[in-house]
């Protein structure tokens, strides 16, 4: 690389020292993106859709787990449990995907509905605005004039001023301009993190048995509630790595909160066949 190009910035820089408490590489990424002239601090690319990847992920698992346990619970075969678990989790998998992308997109629209009453606002009494802004950081502990400077200082940059404007009064984040396709690929995450991670539960009830024909149904059930145990907990782990959490802390908590739904399914299905007195399957 010749001595005249630029090195470009890892983005996870910020958060490693952050991490481990090096101040001084905090100090050397925020020096090395202001020589290069950035001005937005980007953050992890995966950070924008953790949220649709571990929602998924954990309402899949949880809702196939769900149907084994309560299938398992009212005595239900092998084949019953199969086909009502992956006929589910492709049905749950499509609207979830579905639901993600049409409820992401539409509290977008939302705010910039709201964008567009606050630029309105502004246009047309500016003068209410201003005064809204100055209170509002009187509030948060400013000092009147001071308050009235830095406001005075922002308003003239109306789009700028708009937008926090936003931020400050409404606690509202302004879209990006591709909140569209954001919205759409946090669909696509939602869609395959469920059908994924729904199906590892089942999948013990097909793989299993083609290497050991012998277990008995609860045998295979046993080995579900293995997989499942594992596959929360590993999730729990890997969503402390978004958040201030400890990885063990974060694993055994999913791996509980899991577990008492998979409890409740189980008992439930259990006091169904008991009530009705059939065994399916």
């Amino acid at each position: 690389m010749s001595s005249g190009e630029t090195v470009p910035l890892n983005p996870n820089a910020a958060r490693l020292a952050y991490d481990s408490g090096d101040l001084e590489a905090s100090k050397g990424f925020h020096d090395k993106r202001s020589q290069q002239g950035g001005a937005n601090e980007e953050h992890s690319p995966g950070g924008d859709s953790i949220k649709a990847l571990i929602f998924g992920g954990l309402d899949g698992i949880l809702t196939s787990f769900a149907i084994v346990a309560g299938a398992a619970g009212g005595g239900m075969s092998v084949s019953v449990v199969l086909v009502l678990g992956f006929s589910n989790i492709l049905a749950d998998a499509l609207s979830m995907g579905v639901g993600e992308f049409l409820s992401s997109k539409a509290h977008n629209e939302w705010v910039l509905s709201e964008r567009l009453r606050e630029k309105w606002e502004l246009e047309n009494y500016p003068e209410g605005e201003i005064q809204e802004m100055i209170d509002i950081y009187t509030e948060r502990g400013m000092s009147k004039e001071d308050a009235t400077k830095v406001i005075n200082l922002m308003a003239p940059y109306k789009e700028f001023f708009v937008d926090v404007m936003m931020a400050e009064e409404l606690q509202l984040q302004v879209p990006e301009d591709d909140h569209k396709w954001a919205a759409f690929k946090e669909g696509i995450v939602m869609f395959f993190s469920f059908f994924f991670f729904g199906s590892l539960p089942l999948l013990g009830y097909v793989i299993i048995p083609s290497v050991h024909p012998e277990l008995t149904n609860d045998e295979l059930f046993h080995a579900a509630c293995i997989i499942t145990g594992i596959v929360l907990f590993f999730m729990g782990c890997v969503k402390s790595m978004f958040s201030a959490s400890h990885w063990l802390g974060s694993g055994l908590e999913t791996l509980a909160l899991g577990g008492a739904c998979a409890a409740v399914a189980y008992l439930s299905g259990q006091w169904v066949e008991e009530k009705t007195g059939e065994h399916v399957g």
